[in-house]
């Protein structure tokens, strides 16, 4: 009798007769797929990941994975778990990227949309950049726009109109999205939202260091995300920068770092909160038993 499936030639995927009748028992169709899709990768990769490949967003990714933990067909939560993506993508051939450009009409206009976005034709690598953000990080083409305008607006703020950032740093700002878990445009949407905000406060806490109005470098920039992140308004960060400065005579962005963090761990981060609680701890001086100093 001639067999009703087609062989592909490809190397096969084993399904155990315990596994398909627990997923035949559940009906879950999606559970099923996510099921074949780790099956294929030997389970080395985490469901999330896949969600390029599926064409999934997060929240269905999710669904899946936590019937298959119910199931047991996968390890719970916590435990054999792959690693997180590393910052270094599988590296894609030609073949692979002609591949998706060929099969997939989204990831064809995909490309063409990042094209026009940064104004050049992308070549074979810059498109193999694009494939690991949506085949491998699971980011879907909706969210790589964004995140390509969001990256293009960024440079040109700082280094003026016509500017474009490269792949790399498209690339590298990718990874922290799918480490952040923006994978849908309403989390994108979210994100940008507060790095606007964020922005927009950048100036006032400039001025709070004595910095005038310039804009900040990459490395100053990182520092003042993180205090507005731990909650410090700028008259705090202006504090701690006299503190500074009365300490090391100039300002050195460490040590105003230690002095925030300090704060931060003791939940104090208004000038009242610091005023009333962040007493030093006093100091017993040499030469006198009773003799005491704040330090």
């Amino acid at each position: 009798m001639a067999s009703v499936l087609v062989d592909t030639g490809d190397q096969s995927v084993t399904l155990t007769a315990e596994a398909t009748k627990r997923l035949l028992d559940r009906g879950d169709g999606d559970a099923a797929l996510l099921y074949l899709a780790l099956l294929r990768r030997r389970g080395t990769v985490q469901p999330r990941s896949l969600a390029g490949e599926l064409r999934w967003d997060r929240l269905r990714i999710e669904s899946a994975e936590r019937i298959l933990r119910e199931l047991g067909l996968i390890a719970p939560a916590g435990e054999n778990v792959p690693p997180e993506p590393a910052d270094e993508r599988p590296e894609y051939q030609r073949a692979d990227i002609a591949a998706r450009l060929e099969k997939s009409e989204e990831f064809r206009n995909l490309t063409a949309a990042v094209e026009k976005r940064l104004g050049k034709r992308l070549t074979t690598p810059d498109v193999g950049v694009l494939l690991g953000l949506n085949d491998y990080l699971g980011l879907p083409a909706d969210v790589i726009y964004l995140l390509v305008s969001h990256c293009v607006e960024r440079v040109q703020r700082r280094y003026g109109e016509g500017r474009r950032p490269g792949m790399k740093q498209i690339e590298k700002e990718g990874y922290l999205w799918a480490r952040k878990g923006i994978d849908t445009q309403a989390a994108a949407a979210e994100y940008l939202r507060k790095y606007a905000e964020r922005q927009a406060a950048l100036p006032q806490y400039m001025k709070a260091l004595q910095l005038g109005d310039r804009a900040p470098v990459t490395s100053e920039e990182k520092y003042l995300y993180a205090w507005q992140e731990m909650g410090f308004p700028p008259e705090a960060v202006a504090l701690a920068y006299d503190k500074t400065v009365m300490k090391c005579h100039e300002l050195k962005w460490p040590y105003l770092n230690a002095i925030l963090k300090r704060w931060h761990e003791k939940g104090l981060h208004t000038l009242e909160e610091v005023a009333a609680n962040d007493h030093p701890a006093p100091k017993k001086e040499a030469g006198g038993d009773d003799a005491w100093k704040y330090v």
